[in-house]
């Protein structure tokens, strides 16, 4: 092992998210509609489907956890960060407002569950993401039946402490940071051995890298052209 991925690997151990003695059940990025929802008006009627990424973790043994958290972050925004924490007595609540019928030891694999039904079955299982001003929001899981929707889960969130959320930004850049230095190295050793072995192969190798930056630059720059063309004409046309 390179320190570079020694680094890696001693960066996801001091994931904040860890704090409190907490471990990593499901980690994934699932399509989620996320609204606005204003306390007078109510909800945005179309919200926006975004890749979000879910994090659920528990206290103690995932057969006999304390607490369940779920975190939800996003790489489009480094600072949207929302949090639920579950314990007995408040999945007591949710199971008889919502009429559950499994116990808090089976609540862990249900969200599983639900959360990879929306990630493979878009078409047949959502969820919906209701944010208020106030920083509270709350979590829809709704099942299309074809005749009609049924909503089989709700759970509340809230947005996570300005301290959690800066040390949220400062591990993710960090982490972010240490895969972009041992992908490069990586990609030098694998240069270097393609040196060693056939240089000539290099040298096409990044002649073609070349060509395709250059021809990404004249597609960039045609597309800004054009923008600035559109921009004018509705502007004095």
């Amino acid at each position: 092992m390179d320190d570079s991925q020694f680094d890696l690997a001693a960066l996801e151990e001091i994931d904040p998210s860890l704090e409190g003695g907490f471990k990593v059940q499901f980690d994934r990025e699932i399509p989620i509609e996320t609204r606005l929802q204003d306390a007078n008006t109510g909800p945005q009627e179309i919200g926006t489907l975004e890749s979000i990424r879910v994090k659920i973790l528990v206290q103690g043994d995932h057969q006999n956890f304390t607490n369940l958290k779920i975190e939800l972050t996003s790489e489009n925004d480094l600072f949207f960060n929302y949090i639920s924490v579950v314990d007995d007595e408040s999945y007591r609540r949710i199971k008889i407002e919502q009429k559950l019928t499994i116990e808090y030891t089976q609540f862990l694999q249900m969200l599983i569950k639900l959360f990879n039904s929306c990630h493979k079955e878009p078409n047949h299982f959502f969820s919906v993401f209701f944010m208020q001003q106030d920083g509270q929001a709350k979590l829809d899981f709704i099942e299309n039946l074809e005749y009609k929707f049924l909503e089989m889960l709700n759970l509340e969130f809230i947005t996570a402490p300005e301290e959690i959320v800066r040390q949220n930004v400062s591990f993710r850049y960090n982490l972010m940071k240490a895969k972009l230095v041992f992908v490069q190295n990586r990609l030098n050793d694998i240069a270097a051995l393609i040196k060693l072995k056939n240089p000539s192969l290099l040298m096409q190798i990044n002649k073609a890298s070349a060509g395709v930056s250059t021809m990404q630059s004249s597609q960039n720059a045609s597309k800004y052209l054009g923008a600035s063309r559109k921009s004018n004409t509705s502007k004095f046309g």
